[in-house]
């Protein structure tokens, strides 16, 4: 006989008809009570995204998920391998810049 295992948390139900969005791009605000986090899509070379899930949290579980977020990365890391980030422009830029075809693509086009 298997023995039980112990669930932590609440047991989650996700809807059969739940759509699901792929983001690259978050864009974070507040107000005193809340964190508004707005998940989007943004296309290389297209300066519009539409916003697809808009997530209102409290500050605490805002910083409880940004705990989480940092555990499970480190999880993820210790598995595969560091994730780079660049490091020679802002998050900003890297995000909103317009489309830039890869550096051995540059050096074909004289």
């Amino acid at each position: 006989m298997a023995t039980p295992q112990k669930v932590s948390g609440p047991i989650l139900e996700v809807p059969e008809n739940l759509e699901i969005s792929y983001s690259n791009l978050a864009r974070i605000s507040h107000s005193p009570a809340d964190i508004i986090i707005d998940f989007a899509h943004l296309l290389p070379a297209e300066m519009k995204a539409v916003v697809k899930a808009r997530v209102l949290m409290s500050p605490l579980s805002a910083k409880l998920l940004l705990r989480a977020l940092t555990e499970n990365l480190a999880r993820y890391e210790a598995a595969f391998g560091e994730i780079s980030v660049p490091t020679n422009s802002s998050l900003a830029e890297n995000l909103f810049r317009p489309h830039q075809p890869p550096e051995n693509d540059k050096q074909n086009i004289k």
